[in-house]
């Protein structure tokens, strides 16, 4: 008996091959639906892959027929007992079951070799479902894994998880370039667009506006953050550079030496500092320093975990919101970017009580992983203000610049 293996982008485009290599006598034996495995499943399709079988006899006969000839077979393929067939087109054959002879015409042997065809399809369904199960996993990401933008979108996923942005956001702007680009784009133009995504998504940032009108700007954040050397490093900008007139208040009377450290930048600028010890004070030192234009409020360094503490601190930007004064209030929360991203999202919830306040993110000379920036920023819709890289007063502060966060994201410099 021949045994041989044909394949095609379907049954029907197999059977044929095997038909026209054997001839029409051929029996199917197995149909199989074989999935690319690899690399090669990102360029190529699925394909059907069956075995078909001939006695040597009818080959030989087919052969030197050059031509299909049901009328020169002289053997039977066997098997199954209800599913013996004779492929002789007209000669007298007996059943296997009832023993009487029986005359079997040349156009029921098509059918017949469908019937054997669709036993055997039904056999191998047991050995198809496990083959699904095994490739569950596969057959989940068949619609990515076939789109010829996905090898480029996932190496820029793998660089976007390298760079510690969660996966969850990570996954949100991939998902929208997908659905976004062409069939088939060039990786500079995905590129391109998840740059462009990325961006949208940091925001314009919002810094203290020049427009003229009052404010007090609260410095508010854990311990260790650098929230006074941050007020030094922006008041120095409006003192120097910009000839406004500001002062100091301090609320930090916990932290030894805090005070004197603000003091020693008011000297250096020549403002006056004021030092509350309760959040009453608040509002008197406000009303000392009404005649002028920015008030830069440094707080206590407060754990997120420690209610009391923390409510204290609200307590104080309420009770001045509530107060009629005549000034816009502004609120940084100050976040080291070295901080883990867990400890970030629970310090943002401590402090969710309170609307508009504005991202300052400092240390980002400490780490090369940015991706907290973008993952806060989208946890709480809040903007992006400033960034600091150092310990340099007035120097290492600047506008959070979009475009180099996001290239820095995407593995750029």
């Amino acid at each position: 008996m021949i045994v041989k293996k044909y394949t095609g982008n379907s049954d029907t485009e197999a059977i044929i091959k095997a038909k026209e290599d054997l001839g029409p006598t051929a029996v199917v034996l197995n149909v199989r639906t074989m999935k690319q495995r690899g690399l090669a499943r990102l360029f190529k399709k699925d394909y059907v892959e069956i075995t078909a079988a001939l006695e040597e006899k009818e080959f030989a006969s087919n052969v030197n027929a050059k031509k299909p000839s049901f009328s020169n077979s002289s053997e039977k393929q066997s098997g199954d007992v209800n599913s013996k067939i004779d492929l002789k087109a007209d000669e007298p054959t007996i059943d296997a079951v009832n023993g009487k002879t029986t005359a079997r015409p040349a156009e029921t042997i098509e059918k017949k070799l469908d019937s054997l065809h669709d036993m055997l399809k039904n056999q191998m369904v047991k050995e198809e479902i496990s083959e699904k199960a095994a490739s569950a996993e596969d057959d989940n990401k068949t619609k990515n894994e076939n789109s010829a933008n996905f090898k480029s979108l996932k190496l820029i996923y793998n660089k976007l998880l390298e760079n510690e942005v969660d996966e969850k956001y990570a996954n949100l702007i991939i998902n929208d370039i997908e659905n976004s680009l062409k069939k088939e784009s060039n990786l500079d133009s995905i590129l391109a667009s998840v740059y462009q995504k990325i961006i949208l998504k940091l925001g314009e940032p919002a810094v203290l506006e020049d427009d003229g009108r009052r404010k007090a700007v609260f410095f508010i954040g854990p311990t260790g953050v650098g929230k006074t050397t941050t007020i030094a490093k922006l008041a120095s900008d409006f003192k120097l550079n910009r000839k406004k007139k500001i002062a100091m208040v301090t609320a930090d009377t916990y932290r030894i030496a805090a005070v004197e450290q603000l003091n020693t930048y008011a000297g250096i600028l020549d403002v006056p500092v004021n030092v509350v010890y309760a959040p009453s004070e608040m509002e008197g030192a406000i009303k000392d320093f009404e005649n002028y234009e920015y008030l830069f409020i440094d707080t206590a360094g407060r754990s997120h975990k420690n209610k009391e503490q923390r409510d204290e601190i609200i307590e104080m930007i309420n009770l001045v919101k509530k107060a009629d004064f005549d000034l816009d209030i502004v609120v940084f929360l100050v976040i080291s970017v070295t901080t883990k991203y867990k400890d970030v999202i629970e310090i943002c919830d401590a402090y969710k009580e309170l609307e508009n306040y504005r991202l300052l993110f400092t240390k980002l000379d400490e780490t090369s992983s940015l991706g907290n920036i973008l993952n806060i920023r989208m946890y709480t819709n809040a903007q992006l203000s400033y960034t600091t890289y150092g310990q340099n007063v007035p120097d290492d502060i600047e506008c959070a610049d979009v475009q180099k966060l996001a290239k820095n994201l995407l593995g750029g410099e």
